[in-house]
């Protein structure tokens, strides 16, 4: 009995497997099959650029467990592109960890700029070197990698605008503010438009906007209730971003491409942008009319007009951009045609978005960005005129800026009010217009500083009214000063640049010192400069005798001059053993050196390789800058991981200190 239980069971439960294996095979089918309907009926709207609602879909499906590159991208993509780029991280984040072959780059810097937004900035500078090891050349990744110390650039920047929030702001969207002669701000709003009759916009679910103006109050930045423009400037379709004429009697905005009750759409049956003029007629805006430059195929947008009028700047993807969006600038011609729009160059634009150009009254080119470094999303940079057309672009900083997207920046200059459009948490609305009064001038070249004290080297003490003089590699004079009763000094000198110091002071040997700035904002090079009394007996009692090829430090019996880890700072251990050199080199004048740098393996090869440049320089701006030693006796070069002294390569796993052995300097003896 009891056999014949125990088979009839397993014939019962092996029939009952079998059969629940068959239900879970259809259902698995019918459950993907499901999923493909969802996907492709989400990826038509995505095309169609419905973001919100193609998110609604993917999340659904994400959730129930599905999961794919495509899948991820798109849900991120969703959520990039609609400016929520805060809940863009977590899918960009399961896209790289759970599909990293094969994955463009693109995401990588997405991610960053995502994970910026959150305000994660080590883990997005950490992105952003691994976007730079697989691009190499993008833009965006060389500007990263050149401006590592952007945050602290940023915060030199910041504090130089005082801010306010303004009560024309909806709980819809407000942005792209611009200045009339009629005292007013004209600006882009969805306001007034939530019945549940009302156009949405598919890409954000936002009713379409409308151009408005505003008087200014008598604090010069209040606003008085907006009023809709009048005449056939507001369509049932965007407008915005708009510039006027000196006189206040053009303006160009930019429109969906919407004229005469006609809608366009490029090939691939989609609705651009496109920039437009109007004339003002007894307070109506009428002779409405397309700009020839603009097209069906491509976007053009958010003009900026020059002062006399004979310029236009404004955004476009037109075909030969550098990236997403660049800026240009067309010449107007006196007989009311225009010339070839032309590209504002590498100086400007990158392989991401730049758009939103307000030219000042000063010729000053202020823009929004997301390809240069910046806090996150869109940040506002400025940009001076040169004779080759832009300088390069800095950021302006906080609190104009922040992690989310800031845009549509515009500034009197003559009252310092401005006014300018972000969608960072706090505000009424989807995108807030905030009003701005600058405390301080913008750092829009880079600058640095020589300071020390002048001192007695025998008994350290100052040495006030001694005679300096600032060269140029040239030996032109740049500028001259004299220590104060402090012994104290200090020159403002240009980033990037070679310089020589002479001192003189009588009953004191002179002192040549030479250094080299490098491309840090606002750094302060502290040299002191210790002067010897003729007829000095402090002379250096130390007898060497080297040859061509040795190595001074082995030569002098010197400790080992170690770095720390993705460091290149000259520790106080270090000096120690650099003044020794230095002791030989006042002694010897003769003798000339040629200072190696390098890394331990860790890291990239070509990160590797810019450390142990930056850790050179240290050591020869050292010696130059705190030794006095004449520049052109020092030469270095940079091995970065090429000349390992043990077996600690990537593959190899070492201690700290194994790996310490490989961060050092060299000192080799040259004729």
């Amino acid at each position: 009995m009891k056999n014949y239980l125990s088979y009839t069971y397993y014939r019962f439960t092996r029939n009952n497997f079998v059969l629940f294996s068959i239900f879970l095979f259809l259902s698995f089918g019918l459950v993907a099959q499901d999923f493909n309907k969802q996907l492709t009926k989400a990826d038509e709207k995505f095309k169609s650029f419905a973001y919100i609602d193609a998110r609604a879909i993917y999340l659904d499906v994400a959730q129930k467990g599905y999961s794919s590159p495509g899948l991820y991208q798109k849900l991120a993509d969703s959520f990039y592109l609609t400016g929520e780029l805060e809940s863009s991280v977590e899918w960009y984040e399961k896209l790289i960890q759970e599909y990293p072959q094969n994955l463009p780059p693109e995401y990588m810097f997405k991610y960053a700029q995502g994970l910026k937004s959150v305000e994660r900035y080590d883990r997005a500078d950490e992105i952003m070197d691994q976007f730079y090891n697989i691009t190499g050349n993008d833009k965006r990744a060389t500007s990263f990698v050149n401006k590592r110390d952007y945050l602290s650039f940023i915060e030199i920047q910041s504090g130089r605008f005082d801010l306010f929030t303004l009560n024309i702001n909806s709980k819809n969207s407000e942005y792209a503010p611009s200045f009339n002669n009629q005292n007013q701000i004209v600006f882009a709003s969805s306001r007034g438009k939530e019945s549940i009759n009302s156009k949405v916009h598919g890409w954000n679910k936002m009713p379409f906007l409308d151009l408005y103006s505003s008087n200014i109050k008598e604090d010069n930045i209040s606003l008085e209730e907006p009023i809709k423009l009048k005449g056939k400037i507001n369509s049932k379709f965007h407008e915005s971003s708009t510039s006027f004429s000196a006189d206040g009697q053009t303006v160009y905005f930019s429109r969906n491409n919407y004229i005469n009750n006609k809608l366009e759409t490029s090939k691939k049956g989609v609705v651009l942008l496109k920039l437009y003029k109007a004339k003002l007629k007894e307070g109506i805006w009428t002779d409405i009319e397309e700009l020839p430059f603009s097209s069906n195929n491509y976007s053009v947008s958010h003009p900026s007009v020059s002062l006399d009028g004979k310029k236009l700047y404004f955004a476009s993807d037109m075909p030969g951009a550098l990236g997403k969006s660049d800026l240009y600038v067309v010449d107007i011609l006196p007989n009311g045609e225009y010339g070839v729009p032309k590209n504002l160059g590498e100086n400007i634009n990158t392989e991401g978005r730049e758009t939103f150009p307000y030219i000042s009254n000063n010729g000053e080119l202020y823009f929004s960005s997301d390809g240069h470094v910046g806090l996150g999303g869109l940040d506002v940079f400025i940009s001076m005129p040169s004779e080759s057309g832009f300088s390069k672009a800095f950021n302006v900083g906080k609190p104009i800026n922040s992690p989310k997207d800031d845009f549509t920046f515009v500034i009197n200059e003559e009252t310092k009010i401005g006014y300018f459009a972000s969608n960072r948490k706090g505000g009424k609305g989807n995108d807030d217009i905030y009003g701005i009064k600058q405390t301080k001038d913008l750092i829009i070249s880079c600058k640095q500083y020589i300071e020390g004290i002048i001192s007695n080297n025998e008994n350290n003490q100052s040495l006030p009214n001694t005679n300096i003089t600032l060269l140029d590699l040239e030996e032109n004079i740049v500028a001259q000063t004299t220590s104060n009763s402090l012994g104290e000094y200090k020159f403002d000198v240009d980033c990037s640049k070679g310089y020589l110091m002479r001192t003189s002071l009588d009953q004191f040997n002179p002192r040549e010192i030479s250094l080299n700035t490098d491309d840090s904002f606002e750094f302060v090079n502290e040299i002191s400069i210790p002067l010897t009394p003729l007829n000095s007996d402090n002379i250096l009692l130390t007898s060497v005798e080297v040859n061509i090829g040795d190595d001074l430090s082995k030569t002098l019996q010197l400790e080992p001059i170690y770095f720390a880890l993705n460091d290149s700072i000259i520790t106080p251990k270090a000096e120690v053993e650099l003044q020794k050199i230095i002791s030989a080199m006042q002694k010897y004048p003769e003798l000339n050196i040629e200072v190696r740098s390098h890394t331990d393996s860790r890291s990239s090869f070509w990160y590797n390789k810019r450390l142990s440049v930056k850790r050179m320089r240290a050591t020869v701006k050292y010696l130059v800058e705190e030794g006095g030693v004449y520049w052109r006796r020092i030469r270095g070069k940079a091995y970065g991981e090429r000349r390992l002294l043990n077996k600690c390569t990537d593959d190899v796993p070492c201690t700290e200190e194994e790996h310490q052995e490989n961060r050092r300097s060299e000192f080799i003896v040259w004729e």
